[in-house]
């Protein structure tokens, strides 16, 4: 490639980002995903439209396995752990056992609605029965859901790639099927080494980027970012599961308690955008818009009784053990989002040139666009009407620290969102631990020294200064208020970082774990620690610029 040819790749690059950026833009004002209209300017600029040609299938698969690397480790860093800890039972069984099921049902209407043979139809079932990571984060995100049950399709869309893919490595080989026996057994070794891998892997970076300060903040969100491809690259050159891998270990990382969290975060939300931009607009490009009409048809019969029969089958044996009620259920049913992993998934059975690959890449290319609108815009309505959330629910504080070294304390800043219970309650109300102290309100443009009988109001950003030891015990005074109220301990309110659904409140009449609430805890709050960019002044006279979300 010549300097002048690298300089019209970069332009084109370049303008089909801003393009892509402003397509997410849009999306989100009509409350569309975005990853219709990237998927839709990959077709636009492909070589039916305005002729970039691509239908290279053993690059595409390299290019968008990286891809889900990346998406998947920034999924794991932005995990609560403390959400998905006591989902992780009904969560992985729906990534193991509810992709098999939803494999052997899916494949059986393929085969006896379609008439197609059975390793075409088993190929098509293990490729459009995961959800996808990309499109599951970016729009449950988007919604006011219980953490529990968004936690729950987060942690099975995590997961449940990892079995997909080596389904569909099976159902491509040439030769005869293996054994279920065979199958299990690969399974097994293949998570339970990724899983391995993976936490080994983060726990190594946790101990290096607690222990080592580097020279640059940002080199921290790379460095945490690094170690999340590692062990994708490491568990993949161990012929085990890159996935699980990927995912566990920014799980691990996002987890820990290290410098520049926020600014992690940040960084890794921009590198798993733009790996969604590139792996939806390449995955534009593969496809042949010209073919796309023949396979609306049984896209459309496949997609339904995915949607209605397969899905809500495996979600239903799957979950009877824990007792969901059927609201939860439907939902989860509803929610398996379909996006760039089933149409990566085809370009295997492409690679292994299995007959009739080809038409099943339109039919899923065709599945995922009509189905994704169908199910992601409807996500709200849905959880409005089966009583899923509540627009009187507050939502929770959002805090962040950087260390002050000098006084042993913490400078704290904490957000008051729309719906806060903090809003209208005076300073000397929060009955904050000594010696923390509330320094400086900032509300809109303005910046005041709080007096003790000052009200908060929503938009109000906070500066507390805390010392460590007492840091814990402000942060759960002000989630108490946060949820409850300036009358939180006579709720019962503590504060707890990780409350437990089960746990009886004074005015839901002590009902069960997956019941609802009048008024549900908000989701936990994230504390993140990072250094400050500049600490200058006396032990009596400081000036600090934190990070801050």
């Amino acid at each position: 490639m010549t300097l002048p040819q690298l300089y019209v790749v970069l332009l084109v690059g370049g303008l089909v980002l801003l393009a892509s950026i402003a397509a997410a833009r849009t999306a989100a004002r009509l409350g569309l995903p975005s990853l219709l209209l990237f998927l839709g300017l990959g077709v636009l600029v492909g070589e039916d439209v305005l002729g970039i040609p691509f239908d290279d299938a053993q690059l595409a698969q390299t290019l968008g396995t990286t891809a889900l690397a990346v998406i998947l480790v920034e999924g794991g860093l932005s995990t609560r752990w403390a959400d998905v800890r006591r989902l992780l039972a009904p969560s992985a069984l729906l990534a193991t056992a509810g992709v098999v099921i939803s494999v052997l049902v899916t494949a059986t209407g393929a085969h006896y609605l379609l008439g197609m043979d059975w390793q075409l139809a088993l190929l098509l079932g293990a490729i459009v029965s995961s959800t996808d990571a990309a499109a599951v984060f970016a729009v449950l995100r988007s919604l006011p859901l219980p953490r529990k049950l968004a936690s729950m399709v987060e942690a099975e869309s995590g997961f449940n790639d990892a079995p997909t893919v080596i389904l569909v490595l099976v159902f491509s080989a040439s030769g005869g099927l293996p054994g279920p026996f065979a199958i299990g057994g690969q399974m097994v070794y293949q998570i339970a080494t990724g899983a391995l891998i993976g936490l080994g892997v983060a726990l190594v970076g946790v101990v290096t980027l607690r222990y080592v300060a580097l020279p640059a903040t940002g080199l921290y969100p790379l460095a945490s970012f690094g170690f999340g491809i590692c062990a994708f690259a490491a568990a993949g050159a161990a012929n085990a599961s890159g996935i699980i891998a990927a995912y566990l270990s920014g799980i691990v990382l996002g987890n820990a308690v290290l410098p520049h969290r926020a600014a992690t975060r940040s960084f890794a939300e921009g590198a798993g955008w733009l790996a969604q931009i590139g792996l939806f607009v390449m995955l534009g490009l593969l496809v042949d818009p010209s073919e796309l009409l023949d396979a609306l048809l049984p896209a459309l019969v496949i997609g339904a009784f995915l949607l209605l029969v397969a899905r809500p089958v495996s979600v239903l044996l799957c979950l009877v053990p824990f007792r969901v009620p059927w609201r939860e259920q439907a939902f989860i049913s509803w929610a398996g989002l379909r996006g760039a992993v089933p149409i990566v998934l085809t370009t295997f059975p492409i690679v292994a040139q299995v007959p009739g690959a080809l038409d099943l890449l339109h039919i899923v290319f065709v599945l995922v666009v009509v189905f994704t609108l169908i199910q992601g815009p409807g996500l709200l309505g849905i959880t409005r009407l089966l009583g899923l959330v509540r627009p009187e629910e507050a939502r929770e504080v959002d805090i962040e620290s950087a260390p002050l070294d000098v006084l042993d304390a913490e400078l704290l800043t904490v957000s008051v969102p729309e719906g806060s219970m903090l809003h209208g309650v005076e300073v000397s109300e929060l009955r904050l631990p000594r010696p923390a102290v509330i320094s400086l309100v900032i509300r809109g443009s303005s910046a005041l020294v709080p007096l003790p009988e000052s009200r908060l109001y929503e938009g109000d950003q906070l500066l507390i200064v805390a010392t460590s030891r007492t840091r814990d015990e402000v942060e759960r005074r002000l989630r108490a208020v946060g949820r409850r109220g300036r009358l939180a301990r006579w709720h019962g309110e503590s504060g707890d970082p990780d409350p437990r659904p089960d746990r009886p409140h004074k005015n839901n009449g002590g009902r069960g774990r997956w019941r609802s609430h009048r008024r549900r805890s908000p989701e936990p709050a994230t504390f993140t620690r990072s250094e400050p960019e500049e600490v200058t002044g006396s032990p009596s006279s400081i000036t600090t610029t934190a990070d801050a979300r």
